[in-house]
């Protein structure tokens, strides 16, 4: 099959158009006609080569939602017509421990969708059926794109440090992840306090769902929350003063990180022994969480807040994001 893609064909240059045969589906592959894909951060970084691993042309995108319009030999439980959606990931080994116990997402042979193949900014993307996910009839494709990366990173930490309703949680960083994180953790029953450097984003912040809001510019504010919450979600990609939000765990507190460019983290040990406080790291989720995360989100009515443009305005939705003008999460529409 012909696919028409936006590709990079150096680091940091404007995608161009890029044409492409798939050749022969395999067996167990879906081929998705694309209708919406979400720009993540991430695939900034792939255009950029900022982790060493990209190879030109690159098609980037990795939140998609469209149609299956053909399946290999051996799929089964998926028709011809279904709306489904695909994430950071397009297959594993199905063999080694992390398969066999529904966290594929910690297979050493994990299979990104767009690195080393090519992803979703295009009218046509082929996957591993088993990584094809049903998107809810509920759900509105746009909005719930970025579901298939924004979302899961920020859900599969809070499943699976078992966050309960009687707990207070943070949120660093009111962006394309954290203003999701919030909706999640209001729906889970959670009391929620967002933590932004940007005092412009604390009505909207409530509106996702926080019942506090605290500038983390404001020192004054930071120490009165000392000790005041069960959990924190770091979503932001640039390094802050670590200290402080240990500070504001309360005991047998967790810092949790998803945004995976902050740094060396240096703080005095004895701040998590004495509480018995710890910091730790999610990245993405299995299958089973990704498909309870979004009947989730159909039933809590959580959703990205997006701007979409045609696949063609790929270059200024990606400066959008550069500029930090993105609220919250900007979507590529076929």
């Amino acid at each position: 099959m012909s696919v028409n893609a936006y590709a990079a064909y150096e680091p940091k240059g404007g995608l161009k158009p890029f044409k492409y045969d798939s050749g022969d589906i395999g067996p167990h592959d879906v081929e998705i006609k694309i209708t919406h894909c979400g720009i993540c951060h991430s695939d900034i970084h792939l255009i950029d080569n900022d982790w060493g691993i990209s190879a030109y042309p690159l098609v980037p995108g990795h939140e998609i939602i469209g149609s299956i319009v053909a399946a290999g030999s051996e799929v089964q439980g998926m028709k011809i017509g279904q709306r489904v959606g695909v994430g950071w990931q397009s297959g594993s080994c199905m063999r080694c421990r992390w398969c066999q116990c529904g966290q594929e997402n910690l297979c050493n042979d994990s299979k990104p969708t767009c690195v080393g193949r090519h992803g979703g900014f295009a009218d046509f993307m082929r996957t591993d059926s088993a990584f094809a996910f049903p998107i809810p009839d509920k759900m509105n494709s746009e909005t719930a794109a970025p579901l298939l990366c924004a979302g899961i990173t920020v859900y599969s930490p809070m499943k699976h440090y078992a966050l309960k309703p009687a707990q207070k949680v943070g949120i660093i960083g009111i962006g394309g992840l954290g203003h999701i994180a919030l909706q999640f953790a209001r729906a889970m029953g959670c009391e929620v306090t967002a933590f932004s450097s940007s005092r412009s984003k604390e009505e909207e912040a409530k509106a996702f769902g926080a019942h506090h809001f605290v500038s983390s510019q404001e020192k004054k504010a930071m120490r009165a929350s000392a000790g005041s919450l069960d959990f924190i979600l770091s979503t932001v990609t640039a390094p802050l003063d670590w200290i402080s939000f240990i500070n504001i765990l309360n005991k047998n507190g967790r810092l949790c990180f998803v945004g995976g460019t902050v740094g060396n983290l240096e703080f005095p040990a004895g701040m998590l022994v004495m509480g018995q406080k710890s910091v730790c790291g999610s990245v993405i989720g299995g299958r089973a969480t990704i498909n309870e995360m979004l009947d989730f989100a159909a039933r809590h009515d959580i959703r990205a807040k997006t701007e979409a443009l045609p696949l063609e305005g790929v270059n200024k939705a990606i400066e959008k994001i550069r500029k930090n003008e993105a609220r919250y999460r900007m979507v590529l529409k076929n």
